[in-house]
């Protein structure tokens, strides 16, 4: 309890730092917009984003409730153009410096959030005061609701999340794309050093045998016999090339069944276990799939090992896979193992790898897919609590006094000095203090109902995002 008294005067205590920062920052936004000074725009929105960011900070603190950055993505880095000179707007610079200040000053100027800093900024030190009886009497219910007027305000909004989906989506594009264009080239590889030299072979055995069948009949048989059996090993090189590039087994047994096939045919003594009520899309299988062959291949090439054990396990609908062998240990993404191509593979999922490979072995790879599994996840969101119900009704049921009676009402009975004072309590203080007290009481009363509203809306956010956009790859109803 004491902790939470302490918390709520330090917030009591900001406001004191705020009133500050409003103040360097209304210098700060005349000198840049009205005298042309720039250069101090930047400094002030850092300011107040260090103040938004540390409310966040203890949100998720002193309540639990997590509230993300809600800024778009920063610009990319310039690039040259063929005559390497950096672009901003129709002017060109030898240095990536001033294009990459105004693509920065730009992204902050027009990013919703800036603004949504700045009003919380504003209106803070109001919603503290206003929450001043319940701080120094329920400080962790206090707490909590100015918790979530932070929210209101700090949270993403629906631009920057979907600034954020598009670039997460751009990066694993790029990586998807890169993996394919690995994968065509490793095709191409195999396919000139092994299938196409076999037929040219092919090819010019059966015109040896073409020249002979008149003069030596017996030669040319066995140029043709050569011919043969040189078709069959370009047919077995084939259908090795078409396993590569898509199992058959994979597209009609599932991932389960094609994993137990690596291990009968991997040189390692393979141990599978699965647990895999459900069949994951067949990308996902197939990225599954390829980085355990890989990881196989690695452990019986590299690493010397004698025996692994591939396991599969689902936890509501991720996918977990890990592969740990007795090898000699040392493995690592940078020395071109293939992990590397494992990890952009798994990335087009939101995958990750976990490696754990000390000298001397064994090593262990783990796999994490999240949501790949058809099940719907959002469904199993907790209800919101009774204490948060009851609150909720608590303002719905009294929210209208201060804003009406206690507000609008004798808003009305000031304006026209009405001689009545009822039960309106504003009208019974000296003159000078009816006014703000009014004001006050409407402030108190919006703001209930502003809790009212949002409280809902914040439990049900996971819900109904989930429910609202776009299903994931691997996603099946």
């Amino acid at each position: 309890m004491l902790r939470r008294y302490g918390r709520a005067l330090t917030l009591l205590g900001l406001i004191v730092v705020q009133a500050a920062v409003v103040l360097v920052s209304v210098v700060f936004l005349l000198l840049a917009f009205a005298l042309g000074m720039v250069f101090l725009y930047p400094p002030h929105v850092r300011l107040v984003r260090g103040l938004a960011q540390d409310a966040r900070r203890r949100s998720a603190a002193w309540t639990g409730i997590v509230i993300d950055p809600p800024y778009l993505p920063e610009p990319p880095p310039p690039q040259p153009g063929p005559d390497g000179m950096y672009r901003s707007d129709r002017t060109l610079y030898r240095t990536p410096r001033i294009p990459a200040w105004s693509a920065r000053w730009t992204w902050m100027l027009s990013d919703p959030a800036t603004w949504r800093d700045g009003l919380w900024l504003l209106l803070d030190p109001l919603i503290k005061i206003c929450l001043l009886p319940l701080l120094l009497v329920v400080p962790g219910r206090g707490l909590r609701l100015y918790a979530l007027w932070c929210e209101l305000l700090l949270a993403p909004t629906t631009a920057s999340r979907l600034a954020g989906q598009v670039t997460h989506l751009n990066q694993a594009r790029n990586l998807a794309v890169g993996s394919q264009a690995a994968e065509m080239r490793r095709i191409e590889r195999d396919l000139h050093d092994g299938t196409q030299a076999r037929l040219v072979a092919i090819g010019m055995t059966l015109g040896a045998a073409e020249e002979l069948i008149d003069n030596d009949p017996a030669s040319a048989r066995a140029l043709l016999a050569k011919a043969r059996e040189a078709s069959a090993d370009t047919l077995t090189e084939l259908r090795r090339v078409i396993r590569g590039i898509h199992p058959p087994v994979l597209a009609e047994r599932g991932l389960a069944d094609a994993v137990r096939a690596l291990a009968m045919d991997s040189p390692l003594a393979v141990s599978v276990e699965v647990d895999l009520p459900h069949r994951p899309e067949p990308p996902v299988e197939a990225a599954v799939y390829f980085a355990v062959s890989e990881l196989l291949a690695n452990a019986a090439r590299h690493g010397d090992a004698r025996s692994a054990t591939v396991d599969v396990r689902v936890h509501d609908a991720d996918l977990r896979v890990s592969v740990t062998d007795d090898g000699l240990g040392g493995a690592d993404p940078s020395g071109g193992s293939g992990l590397t191509g494992i990890e952009r593979r798994l990335a087009a999922f939101d995958g990750v790898m976990a490696i754990t490979s000390p000298p001397g072995g064994p090593t262990s790879v783990t796999m994490d897919l999240p949501r790949v599994l058809p099940e719907h996840w959002a469904g199993n969101l907790p209800r919101m609590p009774r204490w948060k119900a009851a609150l909720v009704v608590f303002l719905w049921l009294t929210a209208w006094c201060p804003t009406f009676p206690q507000g609008v009402v004798a808003a009305v009975f000031k304006t026209f000095e009405i001689p009545t004072r009822s039960w309106f309590l504003a009208l019974y203080l000296p003159g000078p203090w009816q006014w703000p007290a009014i004001l006050l009481m409407i402030a108190v009363g919006v703001s209930m109902y502003v809790l009212a509203l949002t409280i809902p809306a914040a439990h049900s956010r996971g819900r109904w995002m989930v429910e609202a956009s776009p299903r994931r790859p691997g996603f099946r109803a």
